[in-house]
């Protein structure tokens, strides 16, 4: 066995495990897989003295083809200082939640607030009659036109509370017209009549950022229309308070904007939308790499100011989890667009904090931002003891994430594609069953350092390892049947 586990950290170390092509072994891949923790002073396998974040910054490796996590020797400001008289990157830098519940919302507000978050938004979702129907897009759920239950509107109440008292500013958002039975219509005042009454409660609990969201709908993709029942809910509330803001997340949200469908709308949104209004753009694409070109162009022609809704780590409530640093967003993203918010995981917003914090420290500081060196200090401000880090540390590395991958898809999960790919390479059983004996050791190590936390993320780590267990029995059966004789995992 043995040997067997030398040969998946070996394969495990490759660049070719995340990305098809020549492999290089390098000395670090080496060190990280044979248990150097790159402490000050350490001396790698060539007897190399070795700093963490000194070797990050040398070899600005592509983490595309060669990811992996080096903890720091020391806990430092983060995220990176500012030069001194350099105001921060984006004005406005936070998250939104993915269904969650208004204890998620609580349990993250303390804890981010430290990390320079200043802004908070609502998921759309959340405000969805999940209690009597948890099936959001099954046209049952989104009762925009009733009223919310009275404890949840408490629930929520708290909410913008615990923002306020952290400093952050608390954004109001609902979509109407998604998985719905009812339209808001501006042909229709009564619908905007029962639509305001939302923002107007918001409001009078002193929320001064808004968002209305007609993203991902199939009715009603009139840019016109859409544009007027915007501009009334945000003249409305200007009317009570001229420092309210208002978001408005458009139909055609992503890609530069040149599109055939997307052009003629993003324009009538720019000659008929309050020019006061922001609007939400996702990136380049819906997920991936995120430009100033890109910005530029669809600024251009939306003709509103911005704010990034950066689709990292989303997982869109898909049983994976995407927990490396962000990557890929240009430096000077900044100038071209005002905020940014990113889109966390659903169920699992203890681990989210991870990814997230690399976030903040990239929309904090983005000209500084290094993802190694980022992701490094996020783990060791989150984790106490050395091993919990080393725990957090193995558990990023085994879900490194979509934007690592290269893949588009929210769901990818990084687990199963590396078993696809250590069981394909040839005599691979050994690899394979001490694979899921480290993925089944890492399950172990995460109860025992955190006991009580990391639930939803344990069993998303679980799930994955019977799904495994369930593959290796149909790839080698004969192994399989012969249980505790030893070959195969149990």
């Amino acid at each position: 066995m043995k040997l067997a586990t030398l040969f998946l950290q070996t394969m495990l170390s490759l660049p070719l495990v995340l990305c098809t092509g020549a492999a290089e072994l390098r000395p670090e891949a080496l060190a990280h897989f044979t248990g150097a923790e790159f402490q000050r002073g350490a001396k790698d396998p060539f007897g190399s003295s070795i700093d963490g974040e000194q070797v990050n910054h040398a070899i600005r490796r592509d983490l595309h083809k060669d990811f992996w996590v080096t903890l720091p020797a020391e806990k430092r400001p983060f995220p990176q200082p500012l030069p001194e008289g350099k105001p921060p990157g984006f004005k406005f830098r936070g998250t939104k939640g993915w269904m969650w519940t208004p204890q998620q919302y609580l349990a993250e507000i303390p804890c981010l607030a430290q990390f320079k978050l200043n802004f908070l938004m609502n998921c759309y979702l959340s405000m969805f009659d999940l209690e009597n129907h948890p099936d959001w897009g099954a046209k049952e759920a989104n009762r925009w036109w009733e009223d919310l239950p009275e404890t949840k509107k408490k629930a929520y109440e708290q909410v913008v509370r615990e923002c306020q008292k952290h400093g952050i500013l608390f954004c109001f958002s609902m979509n109407p017209n998604i998985a719905s039975k009812r339209m808001v219509n501006d042909n229709a005042p009564e619908s905007v009549d029962l639509l305001w009454k939302h923002y107007a409660w918001m409001q009078g609990l002193g929320v001064k950022w808004f968002n209305i969201s007609l993203d991902d709908i199939t009715e009603g993709i009139n840019a016109s229309s859409q544009a007027r029942v915007v501009n009334e809910i945000f003249h409305r509330l200007g009317a009570k308070d001229p420092e309210a803001q208002m978001i408005f997340c458009p139909t055609y949200y992503s890609g530069d904007g040149t599109g055939k469908e997307q052009k003629p709308y993003l324009e009538t949104l720019a000659r008929e939308l309050d020019k006061d209004v922001y609007l939400f753009w996702t990136g380049d694409a819906g997920v991936g790499r995120i430009t100033r070109k890109g910005a530029e162009t669809f600024r251009s022609i939306g003709g509103h100011r911005m704010f990034l809704w950066d689709n990292y780590p989303v997982n869109d409530n898909c049983p994976t989890m995407h927990l490396g640093p962000v990557i890929d967003r240009d430096p000077d993203l900044c100038e071209v667009v005002d905020g940014y918010m990113s889109n966390p995981m659903c169920k699992q917003n203890e681990i989210n904090r991870i990814p997230l914090l690399t976030c903040l420290d990239y929309a904090w500081n983005p000209a500084a931002y290094d993802p190694s060196r980022s992701v490094g200090q996020a783990i060791l401000h989150l984790a106490d003891t050395a091993p919990q880090r080393a725990v957090l540390k193995d558990l990023m590395e085994a879900y490194p994430g979509m934007l690592i991958y290269g893949s588009r898809s929210t769901g990818f999960n990084a687990v199963q594609e590396q078993f696809t790919r250590i069981s394909a390479a040839p005599h691979s059983r050994q690899a394979a069953i001490a694979y899921i004996e480290h993925l089944q050791q890492l399950s172990e190590r995460l109860e025992q350092q955190f006991p009580g936390h990391y639930q939803p993320e344990k069993q998303t780590l679980d799930n994955d390892i019977q799904q495994l267990k369930k593959k290796f029995a149909t790839k080698y059966p004969e192994q399989a049947s012969a249980g505790k004789a030893g070959g195969s995992p149990q």
